[in-house]
């Protein structure tokens, strides 16, 4: 018996001291697949694009913007809107080029929309083409270096370029929106400060005939100047809906747009296609057309561009 449970021991310890080990997790990192790379071209090389799997892209970089047009702080009326018979209202959305749902959304606003393109976004042939086919205004959206040493994007236009190269990248973002009718810069701040630099980016503008919409994201900026100084069709953004992204901000930002144009006769806003721009635009739309305001694309308020800013 004795020599029977000594076996028994002496196997189990077999058993347990040979128990079959589990297989090594394999530790190679998968390679993140590189993102889209923009058409070739000889200036600049581009920054490399991230990779974009998810369904809703992350946010285009932005700077801070400078404070709108100085007027009286503007709460949203608690009853009926002001009455805007004969004003007139253009909306821009900038930093299109990752989203075709963008589209869709903004459509369904049923006011014309101006549509600021980037030029070498992992979208941006699909978004043109379908911005093309159903006959909305359809501007470039250039990338352009700002104070805050914040990233602009691929293709961007920088200070430190040569005038040779300036014309070469501007000219290559113009070719990848192609239909664009006019043209207004992404970030910037830097860039549309340097008097220089901007001449020879609008010199590209004026040999396509194209107008300029300064977004005036510094109040520094002489690209409205320049652009007139050169006989080209230009306007200056008088309000950001989304400097404040809240719908709180957005709404009081709308109401402020609204504010301006009453005074001027008419105005330019300038927003994004955040899911909380895009439902304050959905709500209020509709009761500012119901108070008579009139929406037009961006090219209809050229011609006021001079009577705009004081």
């Amino acid at each position: 018996m004795l020599l029977a449970l000594g076996a028994l021991l002496f196997a189990g310890g077999y058993l347990l001291g040979h128990r079959p080990r589990p297989q090594a997790a394999d530790d190679a990192a998968a390679k993140e697949p590189a993102g889209p790379s923009p058409a070739s071209r000889q200036v600049p090389p581009k920054p490399p694009a991230a990779g974009r799997t998810r369904q809703e892209p992350p946010p285009v970089p932005s700077e801070r913007y400078p404070e709108d047009e100085v007027i009286e702080r503007v709460e949203p009326p608690p009853g009926p809107m002001p009455p805007g018979s004969g004003v007139r209202l253009a909306l821009v959305i900038d930093d299109l080029g990752r989203s075709l749902e963008d589209i869709d959304d903004l459509e369904a606003l049923n006011v014309p929309v101006t549509y600021a393109v980037l030029p070498f976004e992992s979208k941006t042939r699909e978004v043109v083409t379908r911005i093309r086919q159903r006959g909305h205004e359809l501007i470039c959206h250039l990338p352009m270096e700002p104070q805050s040493g914040a990233n602009p994007g691929p293709g961007a236009l920088l200070e430190s370029m040569t005038r040779a190269e300036l014309w070469q990248a501007t000219e290559t973002a113009l070719a990848a929106v192609p239909g664009a009718i006019g043209v207004n810069n992404h970030m910037g701040s830097s860039l549309t400060a340097d008097a220089a630099s901007m001449r020879t980016v609008l010199g590209v503008v004026a040999e396509h005939d194209l107008f300029f919409l300064d977004s005036r994201t510094s109040a520094e900026s002489v690209g409205y100047r320049q652009a007139v100084s050169l006989g080209i069709p230009a306007a200056e953004r008088q309000v950001f809906l989304d400097s404040d992204p809240t719908v709180a901000g957005i709404r009081e930002q709308f109401h402020r747009w609204l504010a301006v144009a009453r005074q001027r006769g008419a105005a330019i806003a300038i927003g994004h296609p955040h899911p909380t721009t895009l439902e304050v635009l959905a709500e209020e739309v509709p009761r500012a057309r119901e108070a008579g305001y009139e929406f037009v694309p961006l090219s209809y308020l050229l011609d006021y561009a001079g009577d705009l800013q004081p």
